[in-house]
């Protein structure tokens, strides 16, 4: 991270505890400012809990007190996500790199890398991430899949910088292929390769992206979520051009909004390359999985 920023552990013990005190009078989770701390302080949750760093003389910090200040100000005032406050979110195993030229990965779409996983017909040959975005999907993948080559694709350049250096840091990266482009177009030369396919697509409709919670309507990049007027967008092209690029049996799996999964399901049996539809639910029993094969 670069240059350390010293202070003392009164300092940052007073500062901690006006921090919660601003949290709670503003509706943000006041757990936030120790898992702030956690992240740019170093400190652990029983150092934290017991308060023992308030008499410690000086603590590491990865920025300087008046800048984590003023990011803690637009966290409640602008409700700028914690997590690109900082740089970081954990995801499955793993510690993720995030900006916001990335959508900050979700629990839920955990349950992707399960689902591939346990649907995947064949663990090795070429998979593709396609929106790849930070690169948690890509790194999941590489991880369960030992023997599989993944492809990672993204229209932005900056996401691919933070995927690539996520996928370098967390030790994958001599799995991973990483392409600027949208969806499969970068990987034409490896038509009707490919073991599986997994997606994150944009899927909320444009007229619903106002109404979604500040914190991702004002700091999440547009790109990522606008899935044109009924959110399906994306979901379509994916359904009507992934079977020239999949071998027979390929695995076809993206992540959708509840109140999608019928239509996905119908699109998927009308293209008529596809086998085996299903759908699965999220932790939270919303249908946001469809799997298919391709026939």
């Amino acid at each position: 991270m670069g240059e350390k920023h010293l202070i003392s552990g009164l300092q940052l013990w007073q500062w901690r505890n006006a921090a919660t005190q601003a949290a709670i009078a503003t509706d943000v989770s006041p757990t936030e400012v120790d898992w702030l701390l956690q992240e740019v302080a170093g400190l652990d949750r029983l150092a934290l809990r017991l308060e023992s760093f308030k008499n410690w003389p000086q603590i590491q910090m990865q920025l300087p007190l008046v800048e984590l200040d003023q990011l803690w100000q637009r966290r409640l005032n602008e409700r700028l996500p914690v997590q690109y406050i900082a740089k970081a979110t954990p995801w499955r195993q793993f510690k993720i790199a995030v900006s916001n030229a990335v959508l900050i990965p979700r629990p839920e779409t955990e349950c992707l890398i399960d689902l591939a996983l346990a649907a995947a017909s064949n663990n090795s040959g070429h998979w593709a991430d396609l929106g790849t975005g930070s690169g948690a999907i890509t790194i999941g993948l590489a991880n369960v899949l030992p023997k599989a080559i993944i492809h990672a694709v993204d229209y932005s350049l900056e996401a691919l910088a933070i995927a690539q250096a996520n996928a370098q840091n967390l030790g994958f990266a001599d799995r991973i292929r990483f392409y600027q482009g949208s969806w499969w177009e970068p990987l034409a030369f490896l038509k009707g390769q490919f073991s599986g396919m997994v997606s994150n697509p944009p899927y909320i409709p444009t007229s619903t992206l106002p109404s979604l919670q500040p914190e991702v309507v004002n700091h999440e990049p547009h790109l990522a979520l606008d899935g044109g007027v009924d959110g399906l967008d994306c979901i379509r092209h994916l359904i009507e051009i992934s079977p020239s690029y999949l071998q027979p049996g390929g695995l076809w799996l993206i992540e959708m909004m509840a109140g999608q999964a019928d239509t996905v399901r119908e699109l998927l049996e009308n293209q008529g390359d596809y086998c085996k539809i299903q759908i699965h639910t999220d932790l939270a029993g919303i249908e946001r999985f469809a799997i298919a094969y391709k026939s």
